[in-house]
């Protein structure tokens, strides 16, 4: 199972009814957070979630709105009495701008390690997570994420039977351990099928529409994507400042083909973003606006038809 939590959809500035777009991501007892702007802390509380266990935080870029909440954040972790080491994940530069950002929140308890990102893809393994963090359009550096859950093959109990292999060895096998008893040796693929689907959320915001990012979020589970805006004649204000509509992020989860699409980092300038979801679902059909604390479980396949 991974779980999945909006905490915030807006843009550029919290309001009383959107705090700014941010995610956070739920598996195995260890969290993921991406971006961390002002109130992000709040917003987290009002999810339920605890900050204690927040072992990743990914940031997209460095505008405010996407990183001013970091201290707080950080101090709220600190009071939950988080002590082990927290890898942060950005653009080149990071651990510069946090560093700065940390005057004002000094002592903390625990370790801060940091991973710049320099290639346009770049692939990071923790904690049964696999994060592929790829470059898109903004106007300073950006990146999205993919969030990826991987699944074993399923174990063939009956061929393990016919090759004699002792029941006391199969969960060794089929954790991909390569187990040597009484002389012999066993491996896992001669008792494991194929891989099979996992679990997939890709996440973008701030960026024009590009090849990365249909590339990256192909086939996901859920994709999370900006839409700046819903009004069609903002597409020039989009363009300009390097941003998306709701109809370009329609487009690209159907050329992506993911299952589901959340829209987030709304304008505030832009209030009933309900009245243009008719046409956005005429692109993609489900789509859906993100809301504050919307939360989703996602499960394989199986479990959901059992």
């Amino acid at each position: 199972m991974l779980d999945v939590c909006l905490l915030g959809t807006a843009g550029m500035m919290p309001l009383p009814n959107r705090w700014l777009t941010s995610l956070l991501t739920r598996y195995n007892g260890s969290n993921i957070l991406i971006d961390c702007g002002e109130g992000t802390q709040i917003a987290l509380k009002e999810s339920g979630w605890s900050p204690n266990p927040i072992d990743v935080i990914l940031f997209t870029h460095f505008h405010a709105d996407h990183i001013s909440g970091l201290p707080g954040m950080l101090l709220s972790m600190a009071n939950a009495d988080r002590t082990e080491p927290v890898l942060l994940v950005g653009p080149r530069g990071l651990e510069k701008v946090v560093k700065s950002l940390l005057v004002i929140a000094g002592g903390l308890p625990f370790e801060l390690h940091f991973r710049e990102l320099k290639e346009k893809n770049e692939t990071i393994v923790i904690n049964g997570y696999t994060i592929n963090a790829f470059k898109v359009n903004h106007n300073v550096p950006c990146y999205g994420y993919s969030i990826s859950i991987s699944r074993l093959g399923k174990f063939d109990a009956t061929k393990a039977k016919e090759l004699n292999i002792p029941v006391n060895l199969w969960n060794r096998l089929q954790h991909g351990e390569t187990v040597e008893f009484e002389g012999d040796t066993f491996q896992p693929d001669m008792v494991m099928g194929p891989e099979r689907k996992g679990l997939k959320v890709t996440y973008s915001t701030d960026s024009r529409p590009c090849e990365s990012i249909v590339n990256a979020a192909k086939e996901s589970d859920l994709f999370i994507c900006e839409g700046m805006y819903g009004e069609k004649d903002k597409l020039q204000s989009a363009k300009d400042k390097k941003h998306m509509t709701f109809y370009e992020a329609a487009k690209l989860a159907k050329e992506a083909k993911v299952q589901e699409l959340w829209l987030t980092h709304f304008s505030p300038s832009l209030m009933n973003p309900k009245q243009y979801m008719n046409e956005v679902r005429d692109i993609f059909k489900n789509s859906h606006l993100g809301k504050d604390n919307m939360k989703k479980e996602l499960a394989y396949k199986e479990e959901e038809n059992e």
